[in-house]
């Protein structure tokens, strides 16, 4: 829990240096994010949000939280679920390769691992060469994780 703590503390810090607030309900949508082994929808932390901290939440408040904490780089959004995970970079203070989400169609499971930026960089050629303009170079995979495949061995 303490280093839970530790970042909820840095991502103040961060929403203060930015002039911006991490105010309680957004700080207990954050726990709940950080708490999670999974991604979670927007719902599902109205659920969180209710049983861990007694706070009803409306699902429009919901999304104006989430739309701040991605805006502040604390959580991302994962757009094949539909859902949302804290950022495994949120007490780093440098620069970061562009992460890939590997969400485990099972349980819901989400790793965040880095790409090289040249690779990125070849994929967007890749992509302008075949007549589109990359939009987001978030790169998400649909896997199974080992437990998941233990499991249904």
């Amino acid at each position: 829990m303490k280093k839970v703590k530790q970042i909820i503390d840095h991502a103040e810090q961060h929403c203060k240096a930015h002039g911006s607030r991490l105010t309680n309900k957004r700080k207990q949508v954050l726990l709940g994010l950080l708490q999670s082994e999974r991604a979670l929808s927007a719902y599902e932390l109205i659920d969180v949000c209710k049983a861990e901290f007694g706070e009803a939440l409306p699902a429009m408040s919901m999304y104006r939280i989430l739309d701040f904490l991605q805006r502040e780089h604390l959580v991302h959004k994962l757009n094949l679920a539909n859902k949302y995970v804290a950022c495994v970079h949120i007490t780093c203070d440098h620069d970061h390769a562009v992460p890939q989400f590997l969400i485990c169609g099972q349980c819901q499971k989400v790793k965040e691992i880095s790409i090289n930026k040249a690779i990125i960089v070849e994929f967007q050629n890749n992509v302008e060469n075949a007549g589109f303009q990359l939009v987001s170079p978030q790169l998400e995979m649909n896997c199974i994780c080992e437990n998941c495949m233990i499991n249904s061995a």
